[in-house]
């Protein structure tokens, strides 16, 4: 991996903004983007897309859409001793929220908080922890009382955000990062939009990332509704499933880019699958298939309008949905690639062809 692009991934992934309060991704998507569009525009929701207009008269609108929210919490209340009770933003497992370092955002500014866990000497003599909730984890950013936090502008609806450097492992082929889920997308839109800069397209692309897809999808259906595309493309992250050894498992990393055919959302459309498994074994792309638990932005886009064919072109990732997720390299290359030979073979025909079957 050019050491550009590991350093747009280090500085997406270590930017914070979870749902809802996704202003500090947004800007920087902007930036990213602008020299390669022709403008900029949004949804009411806050989604940003790129706009590259194409020359050929009514060409189709092909949509590639990350989404820009990470996991994280919102503050619900103060107490009266200073510490703070969350509500989850996203899916969290309870047990890997414990004694991790957060940032608490406010009007007045960003301050460190961590999350409350019991040391095991206060354990001993229990029944321990067996099973406990998100709501039951407090957290603490080291004020005294409620009227402290407050004074410091501290107020219920602030967002909580999890800290965590971005890093390559030893051996140079995996990369440790918070929030791969989904600044892997917004990446990858950036670095498809440079490579395509030069490029005549016979269609409209509208390139860039929603919000709110951690907490039910919701970002996709404006930006869908908007920009009106005939097909939608999700680059999203899914959890690899490869610990042990099994192979049949969905997920697994050094093995290509994800092509998703089922999730609780979505059926891939089957020319959708046919057209995607077409690309990726003429260019020798690298890929495996998948079936997730959950779902992407694609199963909501695929539903507006009067219907729009959607795919996700995804990697897996270990941990994700934690302060520490583990990617691999070659699979964000794959994807990458995948993502530039999908837009490079599509036109009006091969569109038709996707949505009517000729």
């Amino acid at each position: 991996m050019e050491d550009k692009t590991f350093q747009l991934i280090k500085k997406m992934t270590e930017i914070q903004g979870t749902s809802g309060f996704e202003d500090d991704v947004r800007e920087v998507m902007t930036k990213e983007i602008a020299p390669f569009v022709d403008k900029i525009d949004y949804d009411g929701l806050g989604g940003v897309f790129g706009i590259r207009k194409s020359k050929v008269e009514n060409a189709p609108k092909i949509m590639l859409a990350a989404h820009m929210d990470e996991v994280g919490f919102m503050l619900s209340q103060i107490q009266d001793n200073g510490m703070f009770r969350v509500v989850p933003l996203g899916g969290w497992n309870p047990y890997v929220v414990s004694a991790q370092r957060f940032t608490l955002k406010t009007r007045k500014g960003n301050y460190p908080v961590i999350s409350s866990s019991v040391p095991p000497h206060l354990l001993r003599g229990t029944d321990g922890q067996a099973k406990f909730e998100v709501s039951d984890i407090l957290f603490d950013a080291g004020f005294d009382s409620k009227e402290e936090a407050e004074s410091y502008g501290v107020r219920p609806g602030d967002s909580i955000v999890p800290v965590s450097e971005t890093i390559k492992t030893a051996n140079g082929k995996n990369i440790i990062s918070k929030a791969w889920d989904n600044r892997y997308g917004c990446t990858l839109v950036i670095e498809v939009l440079e490579e395509l800069k030069d490029m005549d397209l016979p269609f409209t692309l509208i390139a860039g990332a929603n919000v709110q897809e951690e907490v039910g999808l919701r970002g996709a259906r404006p930006s869908t509704h908007k920009f009106q595309p005939d097909l939608f493309f999700a680059v999203d992250c899914s959890p690899a499933n490869d610990l042990n050894g099994k192979k049949d498992t969905f997920g697994h990393l050094g093995e290509g880019f994800l092509v998703r055919i089922f999730d609780p959302g979505m059926i891939t459309l089957g020319r959708m699958r046919n057209f995607l498994l077409d690309v990726a074994e003429e260019n020798k792309i690298k890929h495996q298939y998948f079936v997730s638990k959950g779902g992407t932005d694609a199963g909501a886009a695929h539903l507006m309008n009067n219907g729009v064919p959607s795919a996700v072109i995804g990697v897996a990732g270990r941990y994700i949905h934690t302060h520490q997720t583990m990617f691999n390299i070659e699979d964000y290359n794959a994807a990458k690639e995948m993502v530039i030979q999908s837009l490079l073979a599509l036109d009006a025909d091969k569109v038709n062809e996707i949505i009517y079957g000729k």
